[in-house]
């Protein structure tokens, strides 16, 4: 078992180390590395996701290459302008309604990143931060730069299909479907047009195949802020899905400040490959946690694989 500490070029989801576990099975390589701030139960999930991957494998693809977009964090526009021009993708996804920002701050980015990628497609994630009530304003002012759709603009999937009914903006659901008891709520309550899945916190390649042919909508496969050897799962995942009509939110590495392989598994003219990953003894070797931070995921791992 190996525990990695990276660090990220800017803020994420409330952190600037991002850390993990990689462990190596009959079938490849695998990476375990939920939040942590997710409790031992959510982890178990995660945690069957690393062994399909260490032990069994993935379905055969149907493409050799997926579409990504590249993911602009809540920075001022100049620096979102940037990471959209030096990326290659024509799609970018720009994170909105962070806690201390106004709208105004969104407004600013969003149109930042309009003007950097042209014609190219626009998508917004809240993160489920915002009430219905904001979300219908929110979306009245951000709508004029041609979104291709919301991310979980609000929080609950109720909450969902309401601002679905009051927006023209396509609504994609992502926490609702899998931090969710029932997944499929989404669908029997019609709250959105898109599904955003993430192989980890589901469960694994197939439990994602499996949802997505359930709730019978278009797929948007995204990371969980993993290294390649996690991206390398999400990427088996768009690669096997029958359509895949969407650029998926994939492109993450380049938010690391470094990276466990040799060839990460970055966007080159918005597209990933379609491949399993190594890591590189070296590359490892200077992402290693300390001793302290290790002990804390071992035990970790010990716990979720009780609870499990």
């Amino acid at each position: 078992m190996i525990t990695y500490s990276i660090g990220l070029k800017n803020k994420f989801r409330g952190i600037t180390v991002r850390e993990g576990m990689l462990f190596e099975g009959p079938a490849g390589w695998a990476e375990w590395s939920p939040f942590l701030d997710y409790d031992d139960a959510t982890c178990v999930s995660w945690l069957r996701a690393a062994r399909e991957a260490a032990e069994v494998g993935w379905p055969a693809p149907v493409r050799d290459r997926v579409p990504v977009n590249c993911t602009v964090p809540a920075l001022g526009p100049e620096k979102a302008a940037e990471i959209v021009r030096a990326s290659g993708c024509s799609t970018a996804k720009v994170k909105v309604a962070e806690p201390g920002q106004t709208l105004a701050d969104d407004i600013a980015r969003v149109e930042a990143v309009r003007d950097a990628i042209g014609a190219g497609r626009v998508r917004i994630d809240a993160n489920g931060a915002w009430s219905v009530d904001q979300a219908v304003r929110s979306l009245r002012e951000l709508r004029r730069f041609d979104l291709e759709y919301v991310e979980q603009p609000s929080a609950t999937v109720e909450e969902l299909a309401e601002v679905r009914r009051r927006t023209d903006v396509p609504v994609a659901a992502d926490e609702s479907i899998r931090r969710a008891e029932d997944p499929l709520l989404v669908k029997k309550l019609d709250a959105a047009d898109i599904a955003v899945l993430k192989v980890q916190p589901i469960g694994g390649v197939r439990a994602c195949l499996d949802i997505a042919e359930q709730i019978g909508l278009p797929v948007v496969v995204s990371s969980a802020l993993e290294t390649s050897v996690g991206i390398a799962a999400g990427v088996a995942l768009a690669a096997a899905l029958p359509e895949l009509p969407y650029a998926c939110g994939l492109a993450t590495v380049s938010m690391f400040t470094s990276e466990l392989v040799t060839e990460p598994l970055a966007a080159v003219d918005g597209f990933l490959p379609v491949k399993r990953v190594v890591p590189d003894a070296h590359l490892v070797e200077a992402a290693l946690a300390d001793a302290e931070r290790t002990k804390v995921w071992e035990e970790r791992l010990m716990r979720v694989r009780s609870a499990g």
